[in-house]
């Protein structure tokens, strides 16, 4: 099957950054677009940004200029870039993936999702 597992969660001041990491193993083909999400207390789960395979972006508006996303196809592993952070940006973040495996000759496509990791912004 399929793992993801991210890292790089902790707690910071307003104003820092930190990059978090989500790696992909297992019988992965191929992975198409991949993305980070995040729940916070009390709120429901929202996309943060996403990327293609290819390499276009998309971002929701509360984190446009501050958080990067990015990918390394190659060790199938996604980034988050996040800069400028805010109290409001606490919150659990996940990571997802839309990965093609080839079972008996045949694609088949399926989302996975990581475990989380908390991001904490305060002072």
């Amino acid at each position: 099957q399929v793992r993801l597992v991210e890292s790089g969660g902790d707690l910071v001041q307003p104003g820092g950054s930190l990059r978090l990491s989500c790696a992909a193993s297992g019988s992965i083909f191929r992975i198409n677009a991949m993305g980070w999400y995040r729940r916070a207390p009390g709120k429901e789960r929202e996309l943060v940004a996403s990327i293609t395979s290819g390499g276009n972006t998309n971002y929701v508006d509360s984190v446009k200029g501050r958080f990067t996303i990015s990918r390394d196809n190659a060790k199938n592993t996604l980034y988050l870039q996040m800069n400028s952070l805010k109290p409001e940006d606490t919150a659990v973040y996940y990571c997802s993936a839309k990965v093609e495996r080839i079972v008996q000759a045949v694609a088949v496509y399926d989302d996975y999702w990581g475990q989380g990791t908390q991001v904490t912004v305060s002072s």
